[in-house]
This record gives C-alpha cells, sequence and structure tokens, in this order.
C-alpha cells in the first residue's frame, strides 16, 4: 500500500509576507474605480431601479404599465475595434459601441431596454483607463434610456496583454406580449425603410484591420467624408455605433412596425431575412442611399468584391425597419422629425423556393 503523501512543508519563516498587490492584483485600484463609476451610474438611473452600483445583484422593478411583460435580453463585446482603441489610445467610445450592440438587438423584437451591465477584463487595472471606458458605457446607457445597473471589474495578472483588455455587455428590456416584433406579418407589398448607419459600428473590424496591415495608411492624416467635411482616418474609424432606441419607440409609439433588423456581422444580406418569414423576400435598391466615404475607402484600399463588402460591413445602414407600404412616409417623417437619417430603402416581395431571402439590386 502505498502510505499517503505528506502536505508540502511551509516556507521559512524569513521569507516577505506576501499580498494580493505582490500578486497583480490591486484592490485599492478596483474601490476607487467604483467610487469614479457612481456617478457615472447615477446619470443613468430611471424607473425600476431598487438599488446601485456595489451591491452582489442588480434589483429592478419591470415598470407596472406592462401588464403582460416579456423580457428580452442580449448580450455582445465589441469585437476586434478594441485593437484600434489599444493602438490609437482612445478608449472614450468603445463604452458606447458595448451598449448599442446589445440594446439594439433588444430593440429590433419591440423590447424597452431597461438597464445594463458591462464586464471589463483586464491584466493590470489602470484607473484613468477603465473610468473612460466605462464613462463610454454610462454614455450608451443615456442615448438608449436605459439604467447602467451593475457590472464586474477583473483584475487578471497574466491574462492580458499589457494595456488591454475585454468588454462583455449584457442588456435587458421588455415588452408587452402582444406588441412583440417577430416579422410574421410583413407581407408583399411593405416597405423597408433603412435608417443610416454612423460608420462600421462594431463589425468587419478583422478584415478593416488587415487592409490596413496591407495598406499601411496614416491615421492621422485628414481623410475626406462623404459630406465634404475632414476628419482623421482614425476618428471614422473609431465612430461609435448608433444607438437607435429612442427614435424607434417614438415610431412604434404612432404606427405599427411589422419587423426590424439590426444590421451587424453580415451585412444587409444575412441579417433582413432573419426577420422575414420563408414567403417573401426583400429587394434592397443600393442606389437609394450613399455609402459613407469609409467603406468606399477600405473597399478600393483592400480590392474588396462587392459580394464581400455586403456579407462584412452595413454599408451604411445600420437598422432596417418593414412597415406597411402605406405607412412609409409618415414612418420616414417620424424618423426624421427623431433625428434618424432614414430612407427608402426597397420592398417586400412574394419569394419563390430556391430563391434568396435577400436581392440587392
Amino acid at each position: 500500500m502505498t502510505p499517503p503523501s505528506t502536505p508540502p512543508s511551509p516556507p521559512p519563516s524569513f521569507l516577505p509576507s506576501l499580498s494580493y498587490r505582490d500578486a497583480g492584483v490591486d484592490i485599492d485600484a478596483g474601490d476607487a474605480l467604483v467610487e469614479r463609476i457612481k456617478p457615472l451610474a447615477r446619470k443613468t438611473l430611471r424607473e425600476g431601479v431598487l438599488g446601485g452600483i456595489g451591491g452582489f445583484g442588480a434589483l429592478f422593478e419591470v415598470p407596472r404599465r406592462y401588464r403582460e411583460p416579456v423580457l428580452v435580453s442580449g448580450t455582445d463585446g465589441v469585437g476586434t475595434k478594441l485593437k484600434l482603441a489599444f493602438e490609437l489610445e482612445r478608449h472614450g467610445t468603445v463604452g458606447i459601441d458595448l451598449v448599442a450592440m446589445s440594446v439594439n438587438d433588444v430593440l429590433v423584437q419591440g423590447a424597452e431596454p431597461l438597464f445594463f451591465l458591462d464586464y471589463f477584463a483586464c491584466g493590470k487595472l489602470d484607473v484613468n483607463t477603465a473610468a473612460s471606458v466605462i464613462g463610454g458605457v454610462a454614455r450608451g446607457c443615456e442615448l438608449a434610456g436605459c439604467a447602467l445597473v451593475g457590472g464586474e471589474t477583473a483584475e487578471m495578472p497574466g491574462m492580458y496583454p499589457e494595456g488591454e483588455y475585454d468588454l462583455a455587455g449584457f442588456a435587458v428590456g421588455v415588452v408587452e406580449k402582444s406588441k412583440i416584433i417577430t416579422g410574421r406579418d410583413i407581407a408583399p407589398g411593405d416597405a423597408v425603410l433603412g435608417l443610416r448607419s454612423s460608420g462600421l459600428h462594431s463589425n468587419g473590424y478583422s478584415l478593416a484591420r488587415k487592409i490596413l496591415a496591407v495598406a499601411r495608411p496614416d491615421l492621422l492624416a485628414p481623410f475626406d467624408e462623404s459630406d465634404g467635411k475632414a476628419r482623421a482616418l482614425a476618428d471614422a474609424l473609431m465612430e461609435p455605433t448608433r444607438i437607435y432606441v429612442k427614435s424607434m419607440l417614438a415610431l412604434m409609439a404612432e404606427l405599427p412596425v411589422k419587423g426590424m433588423a439590426h444590421i451587424t456581422g453580415g451585412g444587409l444580406t444575412e441579417n433582413v431575412p432573419r426577420v422575414l418569414p420563408a414567403s417573401v423576400k426583400a429587394v434592397i435598391d443600393a442606389s437609394a442611399w450613399r455609402r459613407p466615404r469609409i467603406f468606399e475607402w477600405l473597399q478600393e484600399a483592400g480590392n474588396v468584391a462587392e459580394a464581400e463588402m455586403r456579407r462584412v460591413f452595413n454599408c451604411g445602414i445600420g437598422l432596417c425597419v418593414v412597415v406597411a407600404g402605406e405607412n412609409a412616409g409618415r414612418a420616414l417623417a417620424l424618423l426624421r422629425a427623431a433625428g434618424e437619417d432614414a430612407v427608402e430603402i426597397g420592398r417586400i416581395e412574394a419569394r419563390r423556393d430556391g430563391e434568396a431571402r435577400t436581392v440587392i439590386v
């Protein structure tokens, strides 16, 4: 029989006492960050919030105006756009991207975003960088009308390269059960509206970064935009994702919306079909809007095929909205009054077996 093993002997008493800080984790820095975050979170408070930042769990009461509330949840990250943020040392807007990617997803099912939580992970916590990132998260929550009710900051030595971090976000919204938007009522004759994007949003950056590595442009050199304005190429690439929540909630309060598609990875080609019944197709007129110059530059610099552009990037349309044909004019007027650059980009037609779900002409 093998004798039982004995535990290793403790180190000699003359060795220095080790602490969490010696292992690379600074609890005091984490506490300082929480104090920096608290006033940012307070600016996002809304009805339903029952507790503030710092508890073990966030408490939220579903607004009582909902008779049959259905919760809708979404989670996402920022992707490799973070690599550009590290390179350019621009951390103030990626938090907006983080919020946008989740709340826009929740929105397309007709839900009002209620609250948001973030997860920030790094190897060594830099309080100023983290506060800048989470300041962007709070700003995104303000734009979406949802509360920043909590999150997690994880300092994990050895997990991430120096100066880098990762982000994830989680949004919860609510919709009246009878008003869930599924797309099942979309029919031939309906209109497809496009709400313009602010740029790449948070998709396609692996290809964009590959193009940058090949073309090697000066990211800080002036870059001519489609509207005649000039700013640095870095500014165009780092433009935060547009949040469509408030304008779309206002539209849904005025007229029926049959379907919505958040145009993320996969572009118009793969995202619009996600909301369409199998019996119809969306016919999109690519000449109905002008692409932002950043997409033209990426296509030229990377010699990217048109089909690939449409599958990877939003190409200037960040959200598609399907309404009855007779409501298209009024819907466009309401969206524009709410600050959206909205255009009619297509129509819904009957689809035969084997036909594509989205046709771009």
